[in-house]
């Protein structure tokens, strides 16, 4: 015979509560023995990880936070774009004191085009130089010069500025005279490609010996690892022969020794990457206080009076 129901919920005996589903349990806030079990979303527990809720500073993952973190190491105005023409020496007429430098050329150096923050995520402005034939430029870039009103150019490279401030205006041209002689630059360009070189040439490996039983491996690079102590492989990074060159340099701090306005040459000191006719990237050497420039200190007077 079947048991009788119960007449009414009072008389119904419920299990005990770590046998009930998680429906029937309690909303709580916090997890453990001491509270209980919680029934909350995961997301929604006030105390954990790094929310407004648990008293935790917001971390700064995102391209507004990094943009502030760059803001000291980005230069406040462009950079230029430059042809390496060859070194030569520059004499100091009391001393008589030899410099060596590099001369570069500009060649119709203008501004591009721009990147603002709002559209692209960071401000740049995109400078070319040079000219190339039409027929040699594919539809889309010409009507990319045809919008800033420039003629193709041969060379186009982007530098980065702080703020919109550092922003010229399209179409600007750019000579030596946007440097001053005395200040320092930073100088990129790509170093002279050697092709595929050994391990002598490339790493300076002493190489091995030239007799006592040598047979034809007088310059070859030996054993590149170990069979069992370093698992039966070659380590990642290991120094082998390969193509050696041809890869962006960057020399800080480089003096500005003389500039020709009339002939379009800026005299750099020292030596720079790259063979002759290579393209160079300058800009305000970031290591370096920025340069005074004479006009704009007339303007921060007349905007503080």
């Amino acid at each position: 015979m079947a048991p009788k129901l119960p007449t009414s919920w009072a008389q119904l005996q419920l299990p005990p509560s770590f046998l009930l589903p998680d429906a029937f349990l309690p909303l709580t806030a916090k997890r453990g023995i001491k509270y209980g079990w919680t029934t909350a979303p995961a997301r929604a527990k006030p105390a954990r990880f790094n929310q407004q809720t648990a008293g935790l500073p917001t971390l700064e993952h995102s391209p507004a936070a990094a943009l502030k973190r760059k803001e000291f190491t980005l230069p406040l105005r462009t950079g230029a774009l430059a042809i390496k023409k060859g070194m030569t020496a520059l004499y100091d007429p009391e001393t008589g004191v030899r410099t060596p430098c590099t001369v570069l050329q500009f060649d119709r150096v203008q501004v591009v085009s721009h990147k603002t923050r709002e559209k692209h995520g960071y401000y740049a402005v995109q400078m070319g130089a040079g000219w190339k034939h039409p027929d040699n430029v594919t539809r889309p870039l010409l009507g990319h010069f045809a919008g800033a009103d420039v003629a193709p150019k041969r060379f186009v490279s982007e530098f980065r500025v702080k703020n919109q401030e550092g922003l010229l205006e399209v179409g600007q041209t750019v000579g030596p005279e946007w440097f001053l002689e005395g200040q320092f630059v930073d100088t990129r360009s790509d170093c002279r490609g050697m092709g595929w070189a050994g391990g002598m040439k490339r790493w300076g490996f002493k190489g091995q010996p030239a007799s006592h039983g040598n047979s034809k491996t007088h310059r070859a690079m030996g054993s590149s690892g170990a069979s069992q102590g370093s698992g039966s492989r070659v380590l990642p990074g290991k120094k082998m022969p390969g193509r050696m060159g041809g890869n962006q340099v960057t020399i800080q701090n480089v003096k500005v020794l003389k500039v020709d306005t009339e002939k379009g040459l800026l005299i750099l000191n020292g030596c720079l990457a790259g063979p002759k006719g290579c393209i160079v990237k300058i800009q305000d050497a970031i290591k370096k206080p920025w340069p005074v420039i004479p006009g704009e200190e007339i303007t921060e007077e007349l905007a503080t009076a």
